[in-house]
């Protein structure tokens, strides 16, 4: 009999604590092992740890399972999660998979595993989510759900077999661009490129741009050109431009003509500059408007859900044309200034002059320097001309000065120690 029960898809990203009450990591999956006539057991969890590191968590090492957090023992082995042959991760490879009912009523699908913990202290999967097929011909129609022991249910597949793409991206459907792209990059290639598939556009480009560079072009030199066209599109013009200037010369050609024409436009300009120039970092879509504009005008659109953190904190304001790049730049408006003034005040009237623009042709550090001197998240970029042609973000002086690999390296030791439960 079972005295405790946990569906895995509640228990993925819960917090991993050790007795102390210091928090380790968040479980990202459970990994089990199938066996010939029992279900399968459970042997450990793949946990996330500081520095987006994926580690295996030995279920003995785990005190307690809850939907809310898991506790430890404290100790944990920081090497990086490597799956083993005969090994099946549930998230990963488990859910979606068709099974057949062993009382004859057909056929379903594995919505949810539940990890049940026995008597004597070991996990195994028990009980099991399905969702039969639709009966209803409407495309909204979903069909009947039902709760099945492992023991009462067969598949026809091997078990090592995976899920469907479709299956496996709709679970990844909560987690964020930074948790999406190591998660993705944490499968098997082949089944990477099966989900990339399957992936919306702007979620796979969300995804690219928190990933090396070198899997970038991996990735998307397996695409079809006209799929890799529409996931540049949905890109950032900063981050497209950065991926693009990655590929050979003819093959960067090639899909610029396949992007939409005002996408391609950005990127070319992007790519006219040097990666190590303010140019080269920038983006080319800031919030621009004219000195007549009012506070409410300029707030209605930094509240945009799209827009990046560190480009809503500021609007500028710029003679016409609003678009990059635009008429002489006239100054900058703070996103907490605005916040002082009635609905109806003119920006023209709250300009902030005291901020000075960088040139396209300086270089990295120096746009490094001018962040870190006044305490900005982002400055603006203008031309021979003085005209506003894009802004640097501090996110993108980040990505520049930290080593091209800073997404996958180590723990460093400190955090090791920690996560070791030493004091």
């Amino acid at each position: 009999m079972s005295t405790q029960r946990v569906f895995v898809a509640r228990l993925v990203g819960c917090v991993v604590f050790d007795p102390a009450g210091d928090r380790l990591g968040k479980v990202r999956d459970v990994v089990v092992i199938f066996r010939k006539e029992d279900p399968p057991r459970v042997i450990g969890l793949v946990v996330e740890i500081p520095g987006r590191r994926n580690v295996f968590l030995s279920i003995g090492r785990v005190t307690s399972i809850a939907t809310g957090q898991v506790i430890t023992t404290g100790l944990i082995n920081v090497r990086r999660f490597q799956q083993r042959g005969g090994e099946v991760r549930v998230m990963a490879e488990l859910l979606g998979r068709k099974v057949y009912l062993r009382d004859g009523s057909g056929e379903a699908v594995i919505e949810d595993a539940a990890i049940e913990r026995d008597r004597l202290g070991e996990w195994d999967i028990g009980q099991l989510f399905l969702r039969r097929p639709k009966t209803s011909a409407s495309p909204f129609a979903k069909g009947p759900t039902t709760f099945a022991a492992w023991t009462d249910v067969r598949q026809d597949r091997t078990p090592g077999g995976a899920q469907s793409a479709e299956q496996l991206v709709a679970t990844y459907s909560e987690l964020k661009p930074a948790d999406l792209a190591n998660t993705l990059l944490d499968l098997p290639e082949e089944r990477l490129l099966e989900v990339a598939e399957e992936l919306p556009d702007d979620r796979l480009a969300d995804a690219l741009e928190e990933m090396p560079e070198d899997e970038q072009v991996h990735i998307l030199e397996r695409l079809g050109d006209e799929r890799a066209a529409d996931i540049l599109d949905a890109m950032e013009p900063d981050d497209a431009a950065d991926l693009l200037g990655q590929l050979p010369e003819g093959r960067i050609e090639q899909l610029l003509e396949l992007m939409e024409p005002e996408e391609a436009e950005d990127v070319r300009a992007l790519l006219e500059y040097g990666p190590d120039t303010a140019g080269g970092l920038m983006t080319s879509d800031p919030i621009v408007l004219s000195a007549e504009a009012t506070v409410a005008e300029a707030l209605a659109l930094i509240r945009r859900h799209e827009l990046h953190p560190a480009l809503a904190a500021s609007v500028f304001v710029t003679l016409p044309p609003y678009e990059t790049p635009t008429g002489r730049l006239l100054g900058t408006v703070h996103f907490q200034r605005m916040l002082r003034y009635p609905p109806h005040e003119r920006l023209g009237t709250i300009i902030d002059d005291t901020v000075e623009p960088v040139a396209a042709s300086s270089s990295a550090a120096e746009v490094a320097r001018m962040l870190a001197s006044y305490n900005l998240v982002s400055v603006p970029v203008i031309d021979q001309a003085h005209r506003l042609v894009g802004v640097v973000s501090v996110d993108d002086v980040l990505d520049h000065l930290l080593p091209d690999d800073w997404r996958s390296q180590d723990v460093e030791p400190e955090d090791a120690a920690a996560l070791r439960g030493r004091r």
